[in-house]
C-alpha cells in the first residue's frame, strides 16, 4: 500500500494487486485494514479509526482507492459518486488489436455469482455500462490502453473488453489465454472536487514496466 494524498477528510491510497479491498472470506488481510493502522500510527489515535472506501477494486487490479476520513465527507463523496463527479481512469494492457484507436463501448451487463455477463437490453436486469477508450500503443499482439469509465458497474471494464475479443491481459476469468495471480489493468487517475474545501484534486498513480511509477497499466 502507497499513500498518495491524506488531509483532515480524505485519505487516497494505491492498493497492489492481489490485495482485496475490505475484509472478505477468501483473504483476511485487506487495504482498509492497513489503510486504518497507516492513520493510527501516523497520528497516534488511541480508539478506532474512521475510514470507509468510497469505492473498490477487485481484488486482482491496482490502483488508487478513495477513502474517507469523516462522515461529512463520506456523505458529500457518496452523493458525489452518485452524481458521477469523481471521475477514473484506468491503464491496461489488453490481448490482440482493437477495432478503432478510440471509441466508446455500450453493453447491457447483469451481476451473476462473482461474474459478469452481456445481456439483451430487454433483461430485466440489465443495466447499462458505458466506458470510453483511447489506444496508447501496440506491441506483440497486445494493445496498451486509457479508459475513461462513465459508470461503474461490477466487473465491467473486464466484461466489455472481452466481448470485443480483447480481454485484459492475466484475466481468465474472461477468456484471456495468459492466466496470473493478477491482471493488467490499474486505476492510475482519480479527478474530484474536495467534498469541503470545493478544490479541485487530481491523483496520479501510474506504474512502469517494472513496477516502479509511471507505468501506463
Amino acid at each position: 500500500m502507497e499513500v498518495i494524498f491524506c488531509d483532515n477528510h480524505l485519505l487516497v491510497v494505491s492498493k497492489p494487486a492481489g490485495l482485496s479491498t475490505q475484509l472478505s472470506l477468501e483473504c483476511s488481510s485487506n487495504l482498509t485494514d492497513l489503510a486504518k493502522a497507516w492513520v493510527k500510527k501516523k497520528y497516534q489515535k488511541s480508539g478506532n479509526v474512521f475510514l470507509e472506501p468510497i469505492h473498490r477494486l477487485d481484488k486482482p487490479v491496482s490502483g488508487l482507492v478513495l477513502f474517507a476520513r469523516t462522515s461529512k465527507a463520506l456523505s458529500r463523496l457518496q452523493e458525489m459518486m452518485r452524481q458521477r463527479q469523481i471521475f477514473k481512469t484506468y491503464f491496461a494492457q489488453v490481448e490482440g488489436v482493437l477495432p478503432k484507436t478510440e471509441g466508446t463501448l455500450e453493453h447491457f451487463l447483469v451481476h451473476d455469482e462473482y461474474i459478469a455477463r452481456v445481456v439483451n437490453p430487454s433483461h430485466p436486469q440489465a443495466k447499462l455500462a458505458r466506458l470510453h477508450y483511447k489506444l496508447l500503443e501496440e506491441k506483440q499482439n497486445c494493445s496498451y490502453v486509457e479508459i475513461d469509465l462513465e459508470t461503474g458497474r461490477y466487473h465491467q471494464i473486464r466484461v466489455q473488453f472481452a466481448q470485443i475479443g480483447c480481454p485484459i491481459v492475466g484475466d481468465t476469468k474472461y477468456g484471456s489465454s495468459m492466466g496470473n495471480d493478477t491482471i493488467a489493468l490499474h486505476h492510475g487517475r482519480l479527478k474530484f472536487n474536495h467534498p469541503v474545501t470545493k478544490q479541485p484534486l487530481v491523483l496520479q498513480h501510474l506504474l512502469n514496466d517494472r513496477g516502479g511509477s509511471n507505468r501506463r497499466y
